[in-house]
């Protein structure tokens, strides 16, 4: 009788253990997209008025508006991976590829429009730049803490 309840303990402190570490991974995700998103919006805003009072052209911010969407990718892994402490590559590839998700719903049901090849090989980089944040992410939360 010891024996199975002593059993069931370690059952369900296995239990509550994985649901914690689902709940902390959805956080760190939910916490990388958010700041992808927030740097998108602070980012767009600062070009936006750099369009409209200098004379400078959309063309030419081409390269920097696609150099700061990695950053900004890889800032919101290393933010998940940060948060989540473990398997930074998946809390980072999660963080990429549900940006990515959210960015497709938005063109197809906004614009009625799907990803086309180039936009494929954009998030798919985007994606396994955000993975390297979350490694980063991960290593750099526990040098901190060492």
């Amino acid at each position: 009788m010891a024996l199975n309840r002593s059993a069931l303990q370690i059952q369900n402190r296995r239990e509550r253990g994985k649901i914690e570490d689902s709940r902390n991974v959805g956080g760190a995700v939910l916490y990388g997209v958010i700041a992808v998103f927030v740097l998108a919006i602070i980012s767009s805003l600062l070009f936006s008025l750099l369009l409209r009072f200098t004379s400078l052209q959309e063309s030419s911010l081409q390269f920097v508006i696609t150099a700061i969407s990695f950053v900004s990718l890889f800032i919101g892994g290393l933010i998940s991976g940060g948060k989540g402490r473990q398997k930074g590559w998946l809390l980072g590839g999660m963080t990429g590829l549900i940006y990515s998700i959210i960015i497709f719903l938005f063109q197809y049901l906004g614009f009625d429009k799907l990803f086309d090849m180039q936009q494929m090989i954009y998030h798919t980089c985007y994606t396994l730049t955000a993975m390297m944040g979350g490694i980063l992410g991960v290593n750099m939360k526990k040098t901190r803490n060492a």
